[in-house]
């Protein structure tokens, strides 16, 4: 039996080892345990705050929304700020600007050639087709990139979160063709707002923040030899465009939307009136090695 000090406490918490663990992660747990320490201490953190933050915890782990609260507390950008940070200091900044992946990503959606459709009859919006190419930074197609593709519906759901939707709608995986060309019809989604009475929701309540996330499309690419691309693009004039929960408009990936294009040539995407179309293209880094071209989500990576 012993009496502590709370800084003896907190030495014992951070000091007690029976086998050499693994010291990376003891370095990290060490940070945050002092960091928590001190706040319960000079926060004044009363009994009945901490039990209700716990208590809160568990239930963001159950409800299955820790990707949003890392998203709309600004995790998520950070970790690509401090990418970028890296990228600049070793004068390999460029390419198309990453952007956060969100917590809804699934693997595993039907591959096409070249092209795709993303919808279904009858149209839910407007109808959208997005094409352009995929480029290296020395401005060289990259024939058979593999680019996924996904949004939410037209009630701002996504296909795998919810039972109203088949699995992988709104979901595709698109090869690019020998010129590095990719095209997809869909239509224009729009934004939406975290779910309402969840752990997620108080927390912004308490807070006094919104929940709102612009429209935007997500993507990612990867190729052989080149740095996996994990991005996604805003539709022009959402009212939160500048005002993300998330943090993830970022300048260069706002779309510029032609309404009125004919359809002619775009008749075995199902079109035939006129429609939205939006060109983009990628540009994707040189990867330094095989780790780096990974063509996994980070879920994924972390997971094999």
């Amino acid at each position: 039996m012993a009496e502590y000090t709370q800084q003896q406490l907190l030495d014992l918490v951070n000091s007690s080892q029976v086998n050499p663990g693994n010291e990376r992660v003891r370095q990290i747990s060490q940070r945050i345990v002092s960091d928590l320490f001190r706040a319960i201490d000079d926060l004044d953190i009363k009994p009945d705050e901490f039990w209700a933050g716990v208590n809160w915890l568990a239930r963001l782990g159950a409800s299955g929304q820790i990707g949003l609260i890392t998203a709309g507390l600004g995790f998520d950008r950070l970790i690509d700020i401090r990418e970028e940070e890296a990228d600049e200091a070793a004068n390999r900044a460029a390419g198309t600007p990453r952007a956060i992946e969100g917590p809804l990503y699934i693997a595993g959606a039907p591959l096409s050639e070249g092209q795709a459709r993303l919808d279904e009859d009858p149209p839910r919006g407007e109808v959208l087709v997005m094409e352009g190419q995929v480029r290296d930074t020395d401005g060289n197609p990259v024939a058979g990139a593999l680019l996924d593709v996904w949004h939410a519906n037209e009630l701002g759901r996504y296909s795998h979160f919810d039972p109203d939707q088949e699995d992988y709608h709104l979901r595709r995986k698109i090869r690019t063709d020998a010129q590095g060309r990719y095209r997809f019809r869909s239509f224009i989604p729009p934004g939406y707002a975290i779910p309402p009475a969840s752990p997620t929701s108080e927390l912004f309540e308490a807070l006094g923040r919104h929940g709102n996330r612009p429209a935007h499309i997500h993507f990612l690419v990867a190729a052989e030899n080149l740095r996996t691309l994990t991005t996604q693009v805003n539709i022009p004039g959402d009212t939160f465009l500048d005002d993300d929960f998330a943090f993830a408009t970022r300048d260069g990936l706002v779309v510029e939307l032609q309404p009125g294009t004919p359809p002619a040539g775009y008749e075995s995407l199902g079109v035939n009136a006129p429609f939205t179309r939006v060109c983009f293209d990628f540009v994707m880094q040189p990867a330094l090695d095989a780790d780096e071209a990974r063509p996994e989500a980070r879920m994924d990576r972390v997971a094999a």
